[in-house]
């Protein structure tokens, strides 16, 4: 059987590396060279070296849109993981009916992202109503929003990540940890800690290739 795997598996992966080439790869490559270039359309670029890149960082507009995105990462990064890791904590004690929440708080990364965002903007603008105002009032507003919107999708699947790594810690470490004197903080940070920083690290690095 691995015999078989091994001849035959560019057979399978083949279809999907063109799939990423002409998908991702290449528009990547293209967006690249066509920073370095004046357009109007594809077919007459005009490579003009570092004269864009000179150009956008003097622009107000993109600085403004510049320090939203490094503060919404951080922040949202932040939020995410902080609040997956304590419900993660919560769900693999002994709660009745933990498998219930787990399904709950899991269901927002299953809907897709122009149905969320427009699920929220009606729930956001709604409440602002109150005070006459919208999302567009103001890009701080926007910018909560989002924090809120992103939270509330990922934390689930954070979550998911965390219990995965809280549960491949043997019981024996966290009992010979509580007989060595090691205190519910002590335990917390030297055996769930470290269970769950490799998946954080993936995490983190994810999210960040999306932003970019």
């Amino acid at each position: 059987m691995q015999k078989a795997i091994k001849r035959y598996f560019p057979v399978f992966v083949l279809p999907t590396m063109i799939a990423f080439t002409i998908g991702f790869i290449a528009p990547f490559l293209l967006g690249i060279y066509l920073s370095f270039c004046k357009f109007t359309t594809v077919t007459d670029a005009r490579f003009i070296g570092l004269e864009n890149y000179g150009k956008v960082f003097q622009d107000p507009t993109f600085l403004h849109s510049l320090w939203y995105t490094v503060l919404f990462t951080v922040l949202s990064m932040l939020l995410i993981n902080v609040l997956a890791f304590a419900v993660a904590l919560v769900l693999t004690k002994p709660v009745r009916g933990k498998n219930i929440f787990r399904t709950v708080f899991f269901m927002p990364n299953l809907i897709g992202g122009i149905i969320l965002g427009y699920i929220w903007q009606l729930l956001l603008n709604g409440v602002l109503a109150h005070w006459g105002k919208t999302l567009t009032y103001s890009g701080t507003y926007g910018l909560m929003g989002m924090i809120i919107l992103v939270c509330w999708q990922q934390i689930g699947y954070m979550m998911i990540i965390y219990i995965s790594g809280i549960q491949n810690i043997p019981g024996e470490l966290i009992e010979a940890a509580k007989i060595d004197g090691a205190n519910s903080w002590q335990v917390l940070r030297n055996s769930d800690g470290d269970a769950v920083d490799h998946d954080l690290y993936i995490f983190n690095v994810n999210k960040r290739f999306q932003v970019i």
